[in-house]
């Protein structure tokens, strides 16, 4: 019998399925939002990119916990969606949306300047927003526009409010990466776009690295102050992060993915595991894996000296821009 012909054979056919079925109803969660009973109440929170996918499911959780949560989205029509959907369902009216393009600095400056005159605290700052599949391009500010999103704008962000977390202490900055850090590479000319690989996949394992590196710097110059920063793996999530993909290939990757991925409610877990759970009290510089557990990164992510460049590095660019 060939290849072909055992792979259309029905019996190969049957035993997939039920294989596939059985794999998505034996799926459990080490950590459920559910169990945990943290209330946020008098609570600041912001989530980037919260009107889709991950992001939304994050801003729900802390609202229905009581939280004061800013959506921070880039698009009017989605946020708005989105932040009437989350008040709908949580019954919490102290749910406000505030626009932002983490791809632009000016953008990020724009709304950390509005978020330090309007807010009295910070404790928890969840940095969801990101692409995948993005063609290499600059942004208006010269920057590869994978890294600005990703990376450079995030960064920028955190810094910016990093005062206003300070006087809020305790407080938890939450940034998420990606399983796929162990793939990549550091390479600062890959800031504006120079030697680089243009595989998509590439460019966004390489963005994901960084934010662990970033993460971990972060963490040691934050000792003592009361504000712990976390890098945080959601796993493989069927949100909209492929939309940039071509049809087939977002196709396939949600048919597969209902059965052995995660869905976008499930991929929120392990960051909301860092944003609020006592297990996390006091814990920084970790990072999470998408079953809610604190595993070691790629050994370049465990870099002390890279994480020190990395971060300088990132300052110098978005500083001078």
């Amino acid at each position: 019998m060939s290849l072909r012909d055992l792979f259309y054979h029905p019996l190969w056919v049957i035993s997939t399925t039920v294989l596939a079925v059985v794999v998505r109803l034996q799926r459990r969660l080490r950590w459920r939002p559910d169990d945990c009973d943290v209330r946020l109440a008098g609570k600041t929170v912001i989530v980037t990119g919260a009107n889709t996918g991950i992001g939304k499911f994050i801003a729900l959780d802390l609202a229905r916990r009581g939280a004061r949560v800013i959506l921070a989205c880039r698009s009017a029509a989605r946020g708005s969606a989105a932040l009437k959907e989350i008040r709908e369902k949580t019954g919490n009216p102290d749910v406000h949306l505030r626009l932002v393009d983490v791809s632009s600095l000016d953008s990020v400056r724009e709304f950390a300047k509005g978020i330090l005159e309007e807010e009295k605290a910070l404790h928890i700052l969840v940095n969801n927003a990101g692409v995948s599949g993005l063609p290499s391009e600059l942004t208006k500010d010269g920057l590869e526009i994978s890294f600005a999103t990703n990376h450079l704008g995030p960064f920028l962000l955190t810094t910016l409010l990093l005062d206003l977390m300070k006087r809020s202490a305790p407080a938890r900055i939450v940034n998420l990466s990606s399983f796929n850090h162990k793939k990549g590479t550091v390479d600062f000319s890959h800031y504006h776009g120079k030697n680089l690989s243009h595989r998509m996949d590439r460019i966004y394992n390489n963005t994901k690295l960084h934010i662990v590196l970033i993460t971990n710097e972060l963490a040691r110059l934050l000792q003592g102050t009361g504000v712990v920063a976390n890098s945080v793996d959601p796993g493989i999530v069927t949100t909209e992060v492929l939309r940039h993909y071509s049809f087939i290939l977002r196709w396939l990757f949600k048919f597969i993915g209902f059965f052995f991925f995660k869905s976008p409610e499930e991929g929120a877990v392990s960051t909301i595991f860092c944003a609020v759970s006592e297990e996390m009290e006091g814990i920084t510089g970790k990072y999470v894996d998408s079953n809610s557990t604190v595993a070691l990164p790629a050994p370049v992510a465990r870099d002390p000296a890279l994480a020190v460049k990395v971060f300088e590095m990132s300052k110098r660019v978005t500083s001078k821009l």
